[in-house]
């Protein structure tokens, strides 16, 4: 997956990238030009590290509609050569903006209805467009693109596999439906979706994948195999779950050796499944491998102990969470998921030292944010300011919203303000119930939040919460 490259979090385009509330309010405060440039910019090179994951469209589309921009570089952009050349679809390079396109057309944007009208019969990411005109297009206009679409499709064995394929792959089944309905065009939709659902019940009668034989010795022997074969697809938590079946005591030698020692593959599961089963050395083969594995043993060692729940991996990471290493910043988030009231300095320790370390958007900072918030850790309070405006994750910022309403008492009046603007759901609700409402924006955004038709079901219930028939409450 490609990297993008993020702002500077103080600067207009840094703000947007991040989905922050405050990249809204200066880019209201801004010249308009700069807003819509630094807005156009972030909509066309989706700047999320996980796009499948974070919400970015509703945030940009919401600013689009308030800057009143128009929509010529959205369509450059979706028709550009890239595009138009290949038939397979880059959903990365596309969604975004028919994403932002679908939430216009629900706000009312006529042009951003007939521009993804356009690209889904002309575009490669067709069925993303389908999909947003799906729950947002009238009849007529579904009905319309029924031609285009099915001409996509050859009147070949070949053709009528692709299509069944993009009716089963269809998010929405609405526009198919209309066209199994037209006298037309009906015949060959229906034929797909029969297609569909007895391909469904062919793969439910299949065999699966591969399996290995019933012993020990072939599990492993299995996962090693795959690790051979694809070692970015390993069989190791497969293979454990296989293990934890056939394994009996007189295996036991076999399993300890494997994990001591074995191959990589066989060394993984073997691992992983004595991590699974509590196993009493399984804690002293993790830290081996840590010290002597390949990296895929030693990830696979971490992942397999941060997966444990037993008091002895608990009283171990207590041991652990001193250490500088890849197994110390485990131990502390460990303690952050499992450890107690006693574990808080630890926690917080483990927490700046991965930032400094590692920087504002490691993997480890979001157990350790969440249990600083579990812990109510108030020292931890301003690395937590740190986390919330340098991370690249909207995610990640959510986390560490919620951590510092917990901990920090100037969150209500602080950062809550701006996460009613925040591009994640659950940052905005959090906002709902905790921004206090001497700051006019607040009421003004409370109330915007819930007429929205757009805005998601649990942000609105918690603006029901404070706005009442006398006015809205001061505190949550």
């Amino acid at each position: 997956m490609f990297e993008p490259v993020i702002a500077p979090s103080g600067t207009l385009l840094g703000l947007l990238q991040r989905g922050r509330g405050d990249g809204t309010l200066h880019a209201l405060a801004a010249p308009r030009a700069e807003a819509v440039e630094a807005l156009r910019q972030c909509v066309l090179h989706d700047p999320r590290s996980d796009w499948q994951v974070e919400n970015r469209s509703l945030y940009y589309a919401r600013l689009w509609r308030d800057l009143d921009a128009d929509l010529d570089a959205v369509a450059e952009h979706l028709f550009d050569a890239d595009d138009t050349a290949s038939d397979e679809a880059d959903e990365q390079r596309t969604g975004l903006a028919l994403s932002v396109l679908g939430h216009l057309a629900g706000y009312g944007r006529t042009d951003a209805l007939l521009l993804l009208r356009r690209y889904a019969a002309r575009g490669a990411a067709w069925q993303w467009a389908l999909d947003e005109l799906a729950v947002r297009d009238d009849d007529e206009g579904l009905r319309s693109l029924g031609p285009a679409v099915l001409a996509r499709f050859a009147a070949t064995p070949e053709g009528d596999g692709a299509l069944a394929a993009a009716v089963a792959e269809a998010f929405e089944p609405r526009p198919w439906n209309l066209w199994a309905d037209d006298p037309v065009l009906g015949e060959r939709v229906r034929g797909a979706q029969e297609r569909r659902s007895f391909a469904l019940w062919q793969r439910q009668l299949r065999p699966g994948g591969p399996r290995p034989d019933w012993s020990v010795t072939a599990v492993l022997g299995w996962a090693q195999q795959g690790y051979e074969d694809n070692p970015d697809w390993p069989r190791h938590s497969a293979a454990a779950r296989c293990l934890a079946a056939v394994g009996t005591a007189t295996d036991y030698p076999e399993l300890l050796s494997a994990a001591a020692g074995g191959p990589d593959g066989a060394r993984g599961a073997a691992l992983a499944h004595l991590a699974a089963t509590a196993d009493p050395q399984a804690l002293n083969l993790i830290e081996l491998a840590t010290a002597t594995g390949s990296a895929y043993v030693a990830a696979t060692a971490l992942s397999a102990y941060g997966r444990m729940s037993s008091p002895a991996a608990v009283a171990r990471a207590r041991r652990w969470v001193g250490r500088s290493d890849a197994l110390g910043t485990a131990a502390g988030v460990m303690l952050a998921r499992r450890g107690g009231a006693g574990d808080a300095e630890a926690v917080r320790a483990a927490l700046l030292r991965t930032v400094r370390l590692e920087g504002p958007d490691t993997t480890a900072l979001w157990a350790l944010t969440e249990g600083a918030g579990r812990l109510g850790i108030r020292d931890a309070a301003p690395v937590l300011r740190h986390i919330y405006r340098e991370t690249a994750s909207s995610q990640l910022r959510g986390l560490a919203a919620a951590a510092l309403a917990a901990t920090d008492p100037a969150f209500g009046r602080g950062f809550a303000v701006e996460c009613l603007w925040d591009c994640e759901e659950t940052t905005r609700e959090l906002a709902a119930r905790t921004a206090e409402t001497a700051d006019s924006r607040v009421v003004d955004q409370l109330r915007r939040l819930a007429t929205d038709p757009a805005e998601e079901a649990g942000v609105q219930t918690a603006v029901r919460t404070r706005i009442t028939p006398e006015g809205p409450s001061r505190h949550a």
